[in-house]
């Protein structure tokens, strides 16, 4: 297989954005780009139907004419960003298949979540491979050619959402939609070393999505970085009332800012299986040290329950919520499904009404056996497979190494979690390998900051290609709770430093960290134990890095009570035009100061003096 050019590489989000607004790149160069990893992609059989590329090309042109006379902060989010989705989620005008020839439709309207992120100017460039009818965790059970990973075309590129996952680690676009119900947003993920994020059950709308079973799935997200994956989710996320599957957000459960200690659950070591893989049990064990390293506390989980629920997905009841979803173009068409579908969905035709309710009765009671644990642990660090296999390996024993393979994944959606798969290393024969932290629903942020950390602690290439996560990607805006004050921070309140207990312990959470407009200096102020900086509006002077805190109103006039002069609360300008509250000085505390403003920010002012001593 040909090396990828690193032209081809899309940019990631923001720098896609920055690029469009500064000029130093149009819409139709970013599709030719994309265009030529799309044929990579190809090659690993990740596409089903594509985009005609003349018509992606005018598509292209219109939304370049339009950039040129409009206001680049009037332009959609995802203006002019590519992306795919795999094919059991319909696009008006293209055929769904979900992997089937003979199912294929026509649908009248694009799913609903296809159509919020065109809405939002994303570009779609085609649909994708997927192990059939959305049954399997291998990416091999498809008509249209069985999957392979980019980086070793010998070994799978995980299922049932490969083709998602290899468009976005070949470059062809930064983000793609899969579909998860037994780990098919986070398998893929881990063996193609990106990120897959897989949204508490009902986040994003199903409506117009094939179904496996209907009760447990969830649209999920690939991208090339945590940060895209999150924004991909904000954007999209909705209540859907015309989806009966769908939930409205609950107040979120917060996690620790980054940077911040946090508490992560661990399988005891009778618990782990690798099957013999000596480097995922090491890369495993690596991401464990670097989780520590970030601040995380390991707490030993039995993960025995976990594992029971994960039995119940394919040897329980709900493969007759499969059987729901086919049963009558499975009675037409038998001959029309591959052997291991066909045999896996088929045994849902024996259940009984008498086998879901009893195997419901266990699942409550181990879900009841497993609440505990979130209040000791903030997420749970688990590996995403144990191992990896070529797809020889699974053409001699089908069945067995998918199971294998769903060790870890099975019970998140049974158990009703959110879950973030995030690269964690490289096995001996340069396959990717990966972690998955997963929280109770509606976790979502929280997973993404630790998450976030832990991708950048493992410093790693992104996807298929040798490019770093670049320095300084900009974190996307968080929701902010009802009746939140926000507040800019920019010293030893920021997470990780010695003040910020006193915003936690109030309740406070981290909404964004950013940089002040352009019109700010820093000092470092003499007399403070833990050492403070001070903060005033100077028009000659640069941009600050601050974070963004959302305060309860209850809290936020004791936390500003017990403020020492010559700091002050005042009124900050932040780089997207927003005025917050914020930490400011009295500029008479400045005469004698040092002017640390040329370090970009308090932090970076510690890191110096740090490496410096």
């Amino acid at each position: 297989m040909a090396k990828r050019d690193a032209a081809s590489t899309p940019p990631l989000l923001d720098e896609l954005r920055r690029a469009y607004a500064d000029d130093r790149t149009s819409v139709a160069e970013v599709i030719e780009r994309c265009l030529i990893a799309a044929d990579e992609a190809d090659a690993c059989n990740a596409w089903i139907h594509r985009v005609p590329a003349d018509e992606l090309r005018a598509i292209a042109d219109a939304m370049d004419r339009r950039r040129r006379v409009t206001d680049a902060a009037a332009l959609p989010p995802l203006y002019g960003i590519p992306f795919a989705v795999k094919d059991n989620i319909d696009v008006a005008g293209m055929p769904t298949s979900a992997g089937c020839p003979d199912f294929t439709f026509m649908p009248a309207e694009s799913a609903r979540v296809v159509a919020r992120l065109q809405a939002a100017g994303a570009i779609l460039i085609g649909k994708t491979n997927l192990d059939q009818f959305a049954t399997g965790l291998v990416g091999t059970r498809s008509p249209f050619g069985a999957c392979r990973n980019p980086r070793n075309p010998d070994y799978i590129a995980g299922g049932s959402s490969s083709g998602s996952a290899i468009a976005v680690a070949c470059g062809a676009v930064p983000f793609a939609l899969g579909t998860d119900t037994a780990g098919s947003g986070r398998v893929p993920a881990a063996l193609n070393n990106i990120v897959g994020l897989k949204p508490s059950r009902g986040m994003l709308s199903n409506r117009g999505v094939f179904p496996a079973c209907r009760s447990l799935d969830c649209v999920s997200v690939f991208a090339l970085c945590v940060e895209d994956a999150y924004e991909v989710l904000r954007i999209a996320m909705e209540h859907d009332a015309a989806d009966p599957f769908a939930r409205a957000c609950p107040p979120r459960r917060g996690i620790a800012a980054p940077g911040s200690a946090f508490r992560f659950g661990v399988p005891r070591d009778e618990d782990l299986e690798f099957y013999g893989d000596a480097d995922a049990e090491r890369c495993f064990a690596d991401t464990v040290r670097r989780l520590v390293a970030i601040g995380g506390q390991p707490q030993q989980v039995d993960f025995r329950p976990f594992r029971e629920a994960s039995c119940l997905l394919y040897e329980g009841p709900w493969i007759a919520e499969r059987y729901l979803a086919v049963r009558a173009f499975l009675g037409a068409h038998p001959e029309s499904m591959i052997a291991p579908t066909r045999e896996i969905i088929g045994r849902g035709a024996a259940l009984t009404a008498a086998d879901a309710f009893a195997a419901y009765y266990r699942l409550q009671e181990i879900r009841r056996r497993i609440a505990g644990e979130w209040d000791r642990i903030d997420c749970l660090v688990t590996p995403t497979v144990p191992t990896t296999y070529r797809i020889a390996d699974i053409a001699a024993s089908p069945v067995e190494l998918n199971s294998r393979l769903g060790y870890y994944t099975n019970n998140v959606n049974l158990l009703d979690l959110c879950a973030m798969a995030v690269p964690a290393g490289f096995l001996a024969e340069g396959q990717p390998y990966g972690v998955t932290l997963s929280a109770p629903a509606f976790s979502e942020q929280g997973l993404y900051r630790i998450a976030s950390d832990l991708h950048r602690a493992v410093d790693l290439p992104l996807g298929a290609s040798s490019r770093p996560l670049p320095d300084g990607l900009s974190t996307p805006r968080f929701p902010a709770p009802p009746d939140a004050i926000l507040l800019s921070v920019s010293g030893a309140h920021m997470a990780g430093l010695p003040l910020n207990h006193q915003l936690t312990s109030i309740g406070a959470v981290l909404e964004q960290r950013t940089q002040t407009a352009p019109c700010y200096r820093l000092y470092s102020l003499d007399g403070f134990d833990p050492p403070r900086p001070g903060m005033v509006r100077d028009a000659d002077g640069v941009a600050i890095e601050v974070e963004v805190w959302a305060v309860p109103r209850e809290g936020f006039g004791g936390f500003v009570d017990g403020i020492p002069a010559p700091l002050a609360i005042g009124t900050v300008e932040l780089a997207d035009g927003r005025c917050v509250n914020g930490f400011v000085c009295e500029p008479h505390a400045l005469t004698g100061a040092t002017d640390i403003s040329a370090c970009g920010g308090w932090r970076r002012y510690l890191e110096r003096g740090a490496a410096a001593s």
